[in-house]
């Protein structure tokens, strides 16, 4: 299976730029690493020091920057926060691994509503393809009110913590763990500017392609990759011993 696709002569090509083993941080967002990538799979309790050692064989990996906020539960699932707990908790056992904690924002907006039907629920026109909009008696788009939950702060805190190192000549190789466009201008930046080496390993396979053109070279994860870097079921830290959550 490889390592997907690599870029402009790849990883090799990345580490022989020093002529051995670069020095690397890797930057993970950690929501787009789950929803991309981790979400319904049983790799979720997923140990990401083994991930990026697997995927990064010849680099020399000093800290690896996981970029998340802390969710608050739901009617629906109100023991998400508890298992996000116990994941961030492993996370914490691993030297090389620095969480830093963006915010989630919620406020009640209004939205135009959607026509939908149990045979399918994002109906859309056949006419133009776009969603279907509920209309009033009068003809007027039907606007409703919703929960509207937005986490904000990882991508700016990725951005800057990647130009930081770049400008600051703290390593020689930059990885970045997502898909988001919005990482286009700070990732330019410290390529043209700074001459860093830029990784891109993009949790879903069909991911940005500005991102892929801009890296130096691309790692696709494979399912190999996530089974053995997995953690084990039981975990201990200073405070004692602790369980994977539940169904994961």
């Amino acid at each position: 299976m490889g390592f997907g696709l690599l870029a402009r002569g790849g990883r090799e090509a990345a580490v022989a730029l020093s002529g051995g083993t670069l020095d690397t941080h890797v930057y993970i967002d950690g929501f787009n690493l789950y929803y991309g990538l981790l979400k319904g799979t049983p790799f979720r309790w997923l140990n990401l020091e083994r991930l990026v050692d697997l995927l990064l064989p010849k680099n020399d990996v000093k800290t690896i920057y996981y970029f998340t906020a802390k969710v608050d539960g739901r009617d629906h699932d109100p023991d998400q926060p508890l298992r996000q707990q116990m994941y961030l908790r492993a996370l914490q056992t691993l030297p090389r691994v620095r969480i830093e904690y963006g915010t989630f924002l919620s406020s009640v907006v209004r939205r135009p509503q959607v026509e939908t039907n149990p045979a399918n629920p994002k109906r859309h026109s056949e006419e133009q393809g776009t969603p279907l909009l509920s209309t009033n008696p009068d003809g007027t788009t039907k606007l409703v009110h919703v929960l509207k939950t937005e986490e904000k702060g990882s991508d700016v805190n990725l951005a800057a913590f990647l130009l930081r190192d770049a400008f600051q000549k703290n390593c020689e190789c930059h990885v970045v763990v997502s898909n988001d466009s919005d990482l286009l201008t700070p990732i330019r930046i410290a390529k043209h500017e700074c001459g860093a080496t830029i990784g891109l390993i993009p949790p879903r396979k069909f991911g940005s392609h500005e991102l892929k053109a801009l890296a130096d070279f691309v790692i696709h994860p494979r399912t190999h990759h996530l089974e053995n870097a997995k953690f084990p079921d039981i975990l201990r830290d200073q405070v004692g011993e602790f369980h994977k959550p539940p169904g994961w």
